[in-house]
């Protein structure tokens, strides 16, 4: 396999996503400046400057037009993804960990950290594509406030999507639980609890019709969207921070590795920090790739299905063209056992 390493930024990756076509490739890290690729060749086209923190998240709409950032100074912002200006700044009470754009691009969602006396909250806006950007209203159209819980605790969101059809915004939290609010009343549609620990992030195939978790709980759960029914789960030995459904075979692709903060005390073979495959159907792990010298936090597989890249806590993102041998590859269909055969017993010839 052979990767091309994109070195753009001076601190860890926290994102990294192709756009709807696959020839564009969007990075964001810690150092408050998001970078757009070529993802051909790894070419640096650009770099959006103006935020003050961190970047948590970055959306980029269907036709690349636009692009949204959510950052740690409480701004998320609006971008031409042309010229790299910043259209419009919308100012949040805390840090913004998520952006989304709905379908057809007219609005978008944010989540955002409790700060001081505010609590964590969701927030609509209107952007139509057809508008004047200076009519465009800094005040979310609609803002769903997230308490705390009975017990104080406060339940932190981590992503956000929007599922088919604008239907329902899907929003993932810090306890393990995924929750579907109504983007138009701001209801709460439904509660799940796929898992124990946080989840890290969520991603799905691009029919939505299936997504995948990936959490600190050393496992990433794969659900169907529409009944929210428990399909398959992928075991590991290490935080998920990052997993990918690949739109071309029945494949899984892993990223995470222990804590940042104890990656210094050990070394590269034993902190685990590769890409692992999976099968999709068999739940089985296949093969892994290394090359990063910290937790892989963050990962994307182009729509084509040739590459995928990968962003890790040491600032380098890893652009890998898959080889022949793998595109070519077809998965192994598992024989029936016959009635009273043993796993693994071979068959004798006469039967």
């Amino acid at each position: 396999m052979r990767p091309i390493l994109l070195k753009g930024h001076e601190r860890s990756i926290t994102l990294v996503k192709f756009n709807y076509d696959g020839d564009l490739l969007f990075t964001a890290s810690k150092d408050h400046i998001p970078s757009m690729w070529r993802s051909e060749n790894g070419e640096r086209i650009g770099t959006f400057n103006g935020h003050k923190g961190t970047i948590w998240d970055l959306d980029v709409c269907r036709f690349s037009k636009r692009v949204l950032t959510a950052s740690a100074d409480a701004t998320a912002r609006l971008w031409d993804c042309e010229t790299g200006e910043t259209l419009m700044d919308f100012k949040h009470h805390g840090p913004v960990r998520g952006v989304a754009f709905a379908e057809g691009s007219q609005m978008f969602a944010s989540i955002s950290d409790p700060f001081v006396d505010h609590n964590a909250q969701i927030s609509v806006y209107d952007i139509p594509e057809d508008a004047d950007v200076d009519d465009y209203d800094e005040t979310p159209r609609l803002e769903i406030d997230l308490p705390k819980m009975p017990d104080g605790k406060r339940v932190n969101p981590t992503n956000i999507v929007w599922l088919n059809l604008n239907e329902a915004l899907f929003v993932t939290f810090d306890n393990g639980a995924v929750r579907l609010y109504d983007p138009v009343t701001g209801d709460e549609l439904e509660e799940i609890f796929p898992h124990e620990k946080k989840i890290n992030r969520v991603s799905f195939n691009r029919d939505k019709t299936l997504f995948i978790t990936a959490s600190a709980d050393f496992t990433s759960k794969l659900y169907d969207v529409v009944d929210l029914e428990h399909l398959k789960t992928y075991k590991t030995d290490r935080p998920v921070n990052d997993a990918v459904i690949s739109e071309t075979k029945d494949h899984i692709l892993l990223g995470g590795g222990q804590e940042a903060m104890s990656v210094t005390t050990t070394a590269g073979k034993v902190g685990k920090f590769e890409t692992r495959f999976f099968h999709l159907v068999y739940e089985e792990e296949f093969g892994v790739v290394k090359g990063h010298f910290g937790p892989i936090n963050a990962l994307d597989i182009n729509p084509n299905g040739r590459s995928y890249a990968s962003g890790a806590e040491d600032g380098y993102v890893r652009l890998h063209f898959f080889d022949k041998s793998y595109l070519d590859m077809k998965d192994p269909v598992p024989e029936e056992k016959e009635d009273g055969e043993k796993e693994g017993e071979e068959k004798s010839p006469e039967q």
